[in-house]
């Protein structure tokens, strides 16, 4: 590139399909990061299951501009169709499972987002018998004055956020429930929270915590709940802070609990640092799956290295984590124990928990064994003595 030479911002992307020879173009919306299809075509009723899935399969996007209800029934036999690809993944050693079961998802999901519907301006939808998502779309994305294109499982995804977001999630010990906001891990795992409530705070009085990655604010209401006098929440997704901020107002914490926009630690030191960071090492696809993978372990080495410099003379590291990545060969105990000695760290406690959630317990998971053995632990790590 000559010297001076200025970037052009690449144009925003979107999908084009005929209707009687007429071009439609409409801008492209995708919260998982997907690129639009390369080719589209009109779809509706009387498009069968079998000719949509080979589009589908093939790439080839469909806009949708039939019965609203018809589309979901549609959906759900591409789902079926998508099923009957059988992979022996059983026979696979880990972590080669795990890889080919997330990348067996992630061409599912891609199969399935080729159903596409097209909005109006202001999130509005025209097929017969659609639902009134305009409130759906508003919380997620803001207002959109123009029209575009967006794959139903998304749309699907939104209303689910959005169902979350208006009944709550009742936590014990909290006097109001938690509402996750869309893109926002809800806390519907309850091992970490029973964790946090039935681990002693290695001090009798903790003037100060910080709470790193808050996502809804759950766990900084929790350690308020266990005396804390004073917690310093971060988070770096804008999202997150928003829920939380309106989680802690909710709970009449506003006074305790500061928010802040920093990645991992803020400032100054602490009696206690809380970390739950991503379980998994890898790459997240989507906004929800950076809750759940930790690329290049950004997030749980940076605590551990950092962890020392931050905490007050006889102040504790709590590190909760799955061994889940142990079990699927992503991570091993001994580098995890490394980690912890190299950043000049030591194990005081640990607590484990077996988890409930209906993943542990589904026999037709190709991850199932893995699940079946897994742990979540609260490791309380301190200073090591020099």
């Amino acid at each position: 590139m000559p010297l001076g030479a200025t970037v052009q911002p690449s144009p925003p992307a979107s999908v084009s399909w005929l209707v009687d020879d007429q071009s439609h173009t409409f801008p492209w919306r995708s919260e998982n990061g997907w690129a639009p299809p390369k080719r589209c075509i009109v779809a509706d009723d009387t498009m069968t299951a079998d000719i949509a899935y080979r589009h589908a399969s093939e790439g080839v996007g469909l806009i949708w501009t039939g019965d609203f209800q018809n589309a979901r029934q549609l959906l759900q036999a591409l789902a079926r169709r998508v099923a009957k690809r059988r992979i022996k993944f059983a026979e696979m050693p880990y972590p080669d499972r795990f890889h080919q079961v997330r990348l067996a998802r992630a061409q599912r999901a891609r199969t399935l987002g080729m159903l596409c519907l097209p909005f109006g301006a202001h999130h509005t939808l025209a097929h017969r018998r659609a639902p009134d998502v305009q409130q759906v779309c508003f919380q997620a994305h803001g207002d959109a004055p123009a029209g575009y294109v967006m794959p139903m499982t998304e749309l699907l995804g939104l209303i689910s956020a959005y169902e979350w977001r208006k009944s709550g999630i009742a936590i014990d010990g909290l006097a109001a429930p938690i509402y996750a906001h869309y893109g926002v891990f809800a806390p519907t795992r309850a091992e970490y929270i029973e964790l946090i409530r039935r681990t002693p705070l290695a001090q009798p009085k903790v003037k100060r915590a910080f709470d790193l990655g808050t996502g809804t604010g759950v766990l900084a209401a929790l350690l308020i709940h266990k005396g804390v006098e004073h917690v310093i929440a971060t988070d770096t997704s804008t999202r997150a802070l928003a829920c939380a901020k309106q989680n802690i107002d909710a709970l009449g914490l506003s006074k305790k609990v500061d928010l802040q926009n920093v990645d991992l630690f803020p400032s100054g030191r602490a009696d206690l640092v809380v970390c739950n960071p991503p379980w998994l090492p890898g790459k997240p696809a989507s906004t929800l799956e950076h809750a759940i993978y930790d690329q290049d372990q950004h997030m749980l080495s940076g605590f551990l290295k950092d962890l020392a410099a931050h905490l007050n003379p006889g102040g504790q590291g709590w590190l909760i984590l799955s061994d889940l990545a142990e079990h699927l060969n992503l991570r091993s105990r001994e580098q995890l124990l490394a980690q912890i000695e190299g950043a000049g760290l030591v194990v005081v406690a640990k607590h484990d928990i077996r988890p409930t959630h209906l993943k542990s317990k589904d026999e037709q998971d190709p991850l199932a064994d893995a699940r079946q053995a897994e742990t979540t632990s609260l490791w309380c790590l301190g200073v090591a003595q020099t």
